[in-house]
């Protein structure tokens, strides 16, 4: 069982050894921002603020979710910490939730940021639309830390920023968060579907009826699947570790 003290101070751990990571604060919170503020604003038409600012606030939040896991834990693996921690009687899934802790945390810094960006943009959502799809992006990135998870499992710490790089843009480019998947050949448009950053996207999409029109059940059944996919790799790998 989960003691509440101990994940609290688990979670301030990695929270603190985040804000000290200057070569990951910084880009994983400007990088998006400036994304977001070249593509998603001074090159948007006048019709499409909203639509862009959803995915590029999902662009943006998925950031600290792939790299505080793919790159921490790879380091951590390498420096023999993980190991100590699976030896300790700190319990496993207590380690893993305090980093999806964490990284939800700074996900929220990255949404604020650029939700002060969107203020200059002529965005115009009500509250409740935006809470909804703050929530939505929120969620959406416990995959994402999997995801991060296997890479830094199966990666050395050397190599890990540069597949954590391989994998997040191209993630984000071929699920639609930088272009509509529609301007994409068929085919690759299909491909769309595999990528869980594309149903997030569409769910959060929905809210201000802006989705592709598919039922909202088969976005919410193939993410899951997705994620529970997601949770079992990772699960496998942790245990090989």
């Amino acid at each position: 069982m989960m003691n509440t003290t101990s994940f609290l101070l688990e979670s301030k751990v990695e929270l603190l050894s985040i804000f000290r990571s200057k070569g990951f604060v910084i880009p994983a919170s400007v990088f998006p921002c400036l994304f977001y503020l070249f593509f998603g604003i001074m090159f948007s038409h006048d019709d499409s603020h909203n639509y862009m600012f959803i995915n590029y606030l999902i662009f943006g939040m998925i950031s600290p979710a792939l790299f505080s896991f793919g790159v921490n834990v790879a380091i951590e693996k390498q420096n023999g910490w993980l190991v100590l921690k699976q030896l300790s009687p700190v319990s496993a899934y207590q380690y893993l939730f305090a980093k999806c802790v964490s990284a939800s945390v700074f996900s929220l810094i990255v949404a604020c940021l650029m939700s002060m960006l969107a203020l200059f943009s002529g965005v115009s959502l009500a509250l409740e639309q935006f809470l909804i799809i703050v929530l939505i992006a929120l969620l959406g990135t416990f995959p994402l830390c999997l995801l991060g998870l296997v890479i830094g499992l199966c990666v050395s710490a050397k190599a890990a920023p540069a597949v954590v790089n391989l994998v997040y843009l191209p993630l984000s480019l071929l699920s639609g968060l930088w272009l509509p998947i529609t301007l994409f050949p068929e085919p690759m448009q299909w491909f769309a579907w595999l990528l869980p950053t594309f149903h997030i996207s569409q769910l959060a999409l929905g809210v201000i009826d802006a989705a592709l029109g598919f039922a909202i059940y088969y976005h919410l059944s193939i993410f899951t699947l997705q994620t529970c996919l997601l949770c079992f790799v990772a699960h496998t790998k942790f245990k090989q570790a």
